[in-house]
């Protein structure tokens, strides 16, 4: 920026300056950032026009020293609140050094708005332009973007911390710093950092980091920094010179410029001080910059600037600058300024008279190959006469033939009512065999992975089994949302009436492979599955892309509904310990006593269902597994709930039984103390460490539910807990197998009964208390079932519906 001559011949003494300058912010409540160790500040105002002041050391003023960069522009405005804001004089200059000067701005009185004055110093030669009383030159100015290029002053540091402004320039009313602008440090070893204000704590505002560079330059190897090691010229590479943006979208308009040395002592491309500029988009890095006494006093940044007014865009009487027909008032930049712009379709001076004038496109270019005619605001182009096309690209235009533009649209036009009568039924037609080619896409697609194991096994079964997709449509209302009843891990349930008898109706979330495996591994599972204590596979389609199921419906809902229950009551402890028991003889079934030994994978109180005798039913098997007679565990992708998912099972990927015993010991533990698996206590252990930790010390009825306490016996509680402790052992050799689960919590029944029945028990003999518990356990048809074939317990759970 080039020197007025009466600015620096009247230096300003930095401790005076601070005094005034502090005061004079602190009266208009003014946040003053932290200070840092070897870093400086700036005061600007962006794009809302609001201002910061940030303090950047310890020492004695050395905030108000940072604020000097943009300093000048208070006196300036105070100048200038005193014009004129009429623009007839015919005596205003209207161009200086080459720069045109239009209304808002002027140089006389009575020639510009408050705020616009300029002065065109013909000291030079020529002469040159600047903002207010002289002080910051005007390279630019663009009425219609409402900017004016300047130079902006450099700001100094040296390596020790203290440093000086050379140039001042704040930015006030109307300018403020426009978002392009970047800052430069021309320096080696040095960071530059933009913060914003963060808030205030103990009236000290704190600040926010939100953009950084750092300029470095590589030694020659000897500790010297050489000429080559310099970055080349053009953007800042970061080395000698580097730049970062100011705003970067932050929705804060308050802003501090800090720079930091990395170096207390050192020697920088023959200066002993840092560069910092305010610089706008086209600015480029030169080698000068780095070397001698060489670099610019000043370089070109860019402001924007406002209307100030008590309200944004106020009606033309109180806001009398858009004086210009078709131009109306921008409010972009605020709730109290605003800007004045041409309409669409006109260009020029919206604040002056008559100053927005019609663009003529036709002389622009905008219809070069047609024949153009110019509207107010607007244009019109065609083809010239007897052609017809696009006229603004070449040979856009092609000659008309009348005689086949008539027989082609009479001929279009009978084609096109043929098709317009015919579309209905050829739209019906189209859609009915392309629903039929997808249900014969889906019915082979899912045939080889699931009809032929159904089919294969009873060909009655398999064939009753599946059902149509028109079939569950109607049962389901097109599967409409109010019969909607839940959704497990794998889809969306619905309820349905079937043949009379009360469905659920599984339909898949999601069409992916991995959900579609789920599916027909469930159904193949339940196909071959008939046991009390678990849901009844009714049928299947195959009919959509992925197939939907067909269960017997559970009308109670889910063990998690039922004990997890606002209020002190819950479940009672028999009914809790029936439905363990049950589900033990579920999970006893699918290990041993089906055909293929079965892992569920997934068990928890939401997957157990109970009937309105709160009978448990154990569902969703869309994770379960089948294990190979010979083998004892699979690796598989681990699949289940955490909290009752088996840790070593979740770190090996092994599945074995004992993964469905940990389960089994999740839910008993659940059963016990009603609390949820991820229950943490305020020492952050889980439900199953915290339970076993109390186990171990002999104080587990601290966690234990006081229903339970009250309702159940000692003893049977302590059987219970060590059960649910055991099973859920670490190693899962340490585990019991379900079969042993089960005949401890049948042990426990019976002892109840036993002692409950303590008159009668006397009258019991040996045979008749082993039939008892024989018939308890359901031993006594345990090895008879074993017996069964698959095609025989598929017939059974059709014949003999729950």
């Amino acid at each position: 920026m080039a020197i007025h001559p009466a600015y620096t011949s009247r230096p300003m003494k930095i401790d005076n300056f601070c005094k005034r300058t502090l005061a004079d912010f602190d009266r208009r409540q003014t946040a003053i950032l932290p200070p840092s160790h070897l870093a400086c500040g700036i005061v600007m105002r962006v794009a809302s026009g609001r201002e910061v002041m940030t303090s950047s050391s310890s020492f004695c003023c050395l905030a108000a020293s940072l604020l000097m960069l943009l300093l000048p522009f208070f006196a300036m405005a105070a100048a200038a609140a005193g014009g004129s804001s009429s623009s007839s004089n015919s005596n205003c200059t209207t161009i200086c050094g080459g720069i045109s000067i239009e209304y808002p701005f002027g140089v006389e009185p009575g020639c510009y708005h408050p705020g616009f004055n300029l002065t065109c110093n013909h000291s030079y030669s020529p002469p040159r332009l600047f903002l207010g009383d002289g002080t910051v030159q005007v390279l630019e100015i663009s009425i219609p973007q409402s900017t004016v290029r300047i130079n902006s002053g450099r700001m100094v540091f040296n390596s020790t911390g203290n440093h000086a402004v050379n140039r001042s320039l704040e930015v006030a009313w109307p300018y403020f710093v426009a978002a392009s602008n970047r800052i430069a440090l021309v320096s080696c070893n040095a960071r530059v950092d933009v913060r914003a204000a963060a808030g205030r704590n103990n009236n000290k505002t704190s600040t926010q980091l939100i953009s950084s560079c750092t300029a470095v330059c590589p030694s020659d190897g000897v500790g010297t920094t050489t000429f080559l090691n310099i970055g080349p010229e053009g953007p800042c590479s970061g080395i000698g010179c580097c730049e970062t943006n100011m705003l970067l979208g932050s929705s804060t308009a308050a802003y501090s410029i800090q720079v930091q040395n990395y170096l207390q002592e050192r020697v920088v491309l023959n200066r002993t001080d840092d560069l910092v500029y305010l610089v706008d988009e086209r600015f480029n890095y030169t080698l000068d910059m780095s070397f001698g006494d060489s670099s610019p006093e000043a370089l070109p940044a860019l402001l924007r600037w406002y209307i100030n007014s008590s309200s944004a865009c106020p009606l033309p009487a109180s806001a009398p600058e858009c004086r210009s027909a078709h131009s109306y008032c921008d409010s972009s930049y605020g709730k109290n300024a605003y800007i004045c712009s041409c309409s669409d379709g006109y260009e020029g001076n919206p604040y002056v008279p008559d100053g927005c004038h019609d663009t003529d496109e036709c002389s622009s270019g905008y219809c070069s190959y047609g024949e153009c005619r110019n509207t107010p605001g607007s244009f019109i182009c065609n083809c010239p006469r007897g052609y017809e096309g696009n006229p603004s690209p070449k040979d856009g235009c092609k000659a008309r033939d009348l005689g086949l533009r008539i027989g082609l649209g009479v001929g279009g036009g009978t084609i096109l009512l043929l098709l317009a009568l015919s579309a209905p039924f050829i739209s019906s037609k189209m859609k009915l065999r392309k629903m039929k080619r997808m249900k014969e896409t889906f019915f082979r697609q899912n045939h080889g992975l699931l009809l032929e194991r159904l089919v294969s096994q009873n060909a009655d079964i398999g064939q009753r089994m599946i059902m149509t997709l028109q079939e569950l449509e109607k049962a389901t209302d097109n599967f409409d949302k109010s019969r909607e009843i839940g959704g497990g891990g794998h889809g969306v349930v619905y309820k349905g009436i079937l043949d009379l008898q009360v469905v659920a109706i599984k339909k898949s979330r999601i069409v992916v492979k991995r959900e579609i495996d789920d599916f027909i591994n469930e159904v193949a599972i339940l196909s071959q599955v008939n046991h009390r204590n678990v849901v009844k596979l009714l049928g299947c389609c195959l009919e959509t892309e992925v197939p939907l199921l067909v269960y017997e419906f559970i009308s109670n809902g889910s063990l998690d509904h039922h004990l997890h229950v606002d209020g002190p009551i819950s479940l009672p402890w028999d009914d809790r310990i029936r439905i363990a028991l049950e589900v033990a003889r579920a999970l006893t079934y699918l290990h041993s006593a089906t055909t293929i030994p079965i892992f569920h994978r997934d068990i928890k109180a939401c997957n157990i269902l109970l009937d309105e005798n709160l009978i448990s039913k154990v569902s969703d098997f869309g994770a379960s597994r089948y294990i190979p007679v010979e083998q004892t565990e699979v690796t598989t992708a681990v699949q289940g709930t955490i909290g009752y998912l088996d840790p070593m099972y979740y770190y090996t990927g092994h599945l074995t039984d004992k993964s469905d015993v940990f389960s089994f010991g999740v839910l008993l533990i659940e059963l016990l103390t009603r609390k949820r698996p991820m229950y943490r206590t305020d020492h952050g252990e889980s439900l199953v460490l915290y339970f076993a930790s109390l186990h171990r010390q002999g104080q587990v009825v601290e966690i234990i539910d006081p229903q339970v306490m009250t309702e159940g016996d000692g003893d049977q509680i302590q059987e219970v807990a060590s059960l649910a402790a055991t099973c859920t052992k670490l190693n899962g050799q340490d585990r019991p197998t379900m079969r042993d689960v089960e005949m401890t919590l049948e042990n426990l029944r019976v002892k109840k009964k036993l002692a409950s029945h303590s008159v009668k028990s006397s009258r019991y003999n040996a045979s008749e208390i082993t039939e008892h518990y024989m018939l308890a356990t359901g031993q006594g048809s345990k090895e008879m079932s074993k017996e069964y074939s698959m095609e025989e317990e598929m017939l059974l759970s059709e014949r003999y519906p729950r």
